[in-house]
């Protein structure tokens, strides 16, 4: 595979319109020279009886059925908070009435 030249590098950082030095189109064409490269060699790899997946391994959900349990009273449940109002917690304002 060929290379990717400087001029490359410089045309598509016209097209970005990024400001790039000589010494960054140097350093940034040798980059994306390696990343082409890596890329092509992913594509090489015979995959047509492997199928597409997003994980390596077989993910199955696991689901329980829904149940009604005992819960936790109001008072309760505020029975160890610092403050409380109207059977809910009493917390400092954070916001201003602008917001």
């Amino acid at each position: 595979m060929s290379a990717i030249t400087r001029d490359e590098v410089a045309h598509l950082a016209r097209l970005s319109r990024l400001a790039l030095g000589e010494d960054e189109l140097q350093r940034l064409a040798a980059q994306l020279d390696q990343i082409i490269s890596a890329v092509a060699r992913v594509q090489e790899v015979a995959a047509e009886e492997i199928p597409p997946t997003s994980h390596a391994l077989p993910l199955t959900n696991v689901y329980r059925p829904d149940e009604v349990r005992p819960s936790l009273s109001p008072g309760q449940a505020l029975a160890g908070a610092p403050a409380a109002e109207e059977q809910r917690f009493r917390v400092p304002r954070i916001l201003d009435e602008e917001a």
